[in-house]
């Protein structure tokens, strides 16, 4: 009579492993194309080290919502997707905007290669030791810029020497160096920007919605590097925005906190 028990658990256990398997799967082939990226730039091919950064993002947003879909989370696959992230959106950036341009900046280029990774390290750490917090509005916002964001605006003024708007005149070495200090102070800082991990769509907007997500992707396929630096830049607008909505929530809740405080010490007595 034990025996059925014991296959029972067999097959769970299978099935179980099976699910944390495609996410680490699509981790792996993340940091991947992350150290590939390093190549491509080592080769002064910066177009495909670009498109390698974008394509490891891209899979650093699947996987993790892949592995809540199919209830395949693991202990795992949270510490080596923060590895991955490490090596995808900190080190490879660094490496890639060193070998375009923060070379001919002698000590001072490899000075802030060092602070923009180490403030990678800084803000994946808090994040990890962030999760598992009780779900609450706070959900709705990140602690700062995240990796694969902080990793793609880094890359912003490469992205748009790649562009078709070369006619205005830039010094890259200044506008270089002000990206890199701006983006790790933005790493580390507590400014509050979204996470998009909880849209609500209504279903008449769905088709909307569907229609703006293939119509970007086409013009990402026709015009990649120039819809990758609009993008950053509107990422860089959509900042005040969501310092001010998050204040707004904050406000909202923490008089909707000492309401209810009230209410409490009037049923009191």
């Amino acid at each position: 009579m034990q025996q059925p028990k014991n296959n029972l658990k067999i097959v769970t256990d299978k099935k179980n492993n099976a699910r944390v398997i495609l996410p680490n799967m699509l981790t792996l082939i993340g940091v991947c194309i992350g150290l590939s990226s390093i190549r491509f730039a080592l080769d002064g091919k910066f177009e495909f080290a670009v498109i390698a950064i974008i394509l490891a993002a891209i899979i650093d947003g699947l996987d993790g919502r892949i592995a809540r879909l199919i209830r395949g989370t693991s202990k795992v696959g949270k510490e080596l997707d923060s590895l991955t992230d490490m090596i995808s959106f900190g080190v490879a950036p660094a490496f890639i905007m060193y070998f375009w341009k923060l070379n001919t900046l002698g000590r001072f280029g490899w000075l802030l290669c060092l602070i923009y990774v180490i403030c990678v390290a800084l803000r994946l750490a808090r994040f990890n030791v962030n999760t598992g917090q009780p779900p609450s509005w706070r959900d709705n916002f990140f602690e700062g810029v995240p990796s694969p964001a902080g990793g793609i605006l880094v890359l912003t003024p490469l992205i748009f020497s790649l562009t078709n708007f070369n006619f205005i005149s830039i010094n890259y070495d200044v506008v270089v160096s002000v990206f890199f200090i701006t983006t790790s102070l933005l790493l580390i800082s507590k400014f509050p920007t979204y996470s998009f991990k909880k849209i609500v769509i209504q279903r008449k907007t769905t088709i909307f919605l569907l229609f703006g997500i293939v119509l970007f992707f086409g013009l990402l396929l026709i015009y990649p590097f120039n819809i990758i630096f609009i993008s950053a830049i509107i990422y860089l607008g959509m900042m005040p925005i969501s310092f001010f909505h998050y204040q707004k929530l904050k406000k909202q809740n923490e008089d909707q906190n000492f309401k209810d405080d009230e209410d409490d010490l009037e049923d009191v007595l």
